[in-house]
């Protein structure tokens, strides 16, 4: 019930741009609630503590992102094609939205354990779309037959996760989006079918 209310998307929103900001050990709850425009004791209506909020944060923000990847590669037949769509929407996503690529990319990974872990759990709903397509290549051979789903999963993840890493560790000084094709195309290279 509570994540359809205004105000837990106005947090979640908030909790983004003050992590971003700030480093997450200096986010505290009050510079969130702050930028939310709500009373600290508001926050606690809709989140345990600050760690709940950044789970929560990743929650939304991965769910509407599987969510865009999935409506946009849905009517494309091509595994090739439907690779391109995720390389391309996943960069055009963080680079709209610079606080959220440097929580997903520099604030997450500085995380406690237990964290990291749930984080994870949250990634697979992710992890399992990249699958789909790489079977759906498989199977209308656009892709080896031998290719190894679990590596090649995290040789797209892998690529796609440092390009992002790279452009925001260097003050994204060039077009993120411009990179799609190139990673691409060397993705699809490793994986196709060469018969």
């Amino acid at each position: 019930m509570k994540k359809n209310k205004p105000k837990y998307n106005q947090i979640i929103d908030a909790a983004v741009i003050v992590v971003a900001e700030n480093g997450y050990h200096q986010a505290q709850v009050s510079k969130i609630a702050k930028q939310a425009g709500v009373a600290d004791g508001t926050i606690y209506l809709y989140f345990k503590n600050k760690e709940d909020i950044l789970i929560s944060l990743f929650q939304e923000k991965m769910g509407e992102f599987i969510d865009t990847i999935r409506l946009k590669t849905a009517g494309i037949e091509s595994a090739v094609e439907k690779l391109l769509m995720l390389v391309e929407t996943h960069f055009t996503l963080l680079s709209e939205n610079l606080h959220l690529a440097i929580v997903t990319q520099l604030e997450l990974r500085q995380s406690n354990k237990d964290l990291r872990l749930k984080i994870n759990e949250v990634l697979k709903g992710y992890l399992q779309v990249i699958d789909e397509i790489l079977r759906i290549g498989v199977e209308k051979q656009e892709f080896r037959e031998d290719l190894n789903i679990r590596v090649a999963r995290q040789m797209v993840f892998g690529s796609i996760d440092e390009v992002v890493t790279n452009w925001v560790m260097s003050d994204h000084k060039y077009n993120l989006v411009a990179l799609s094709t190139t990673v691409h195309e060397l993705l699809v290279r490793a994986f196709e079918n060469r018969n």
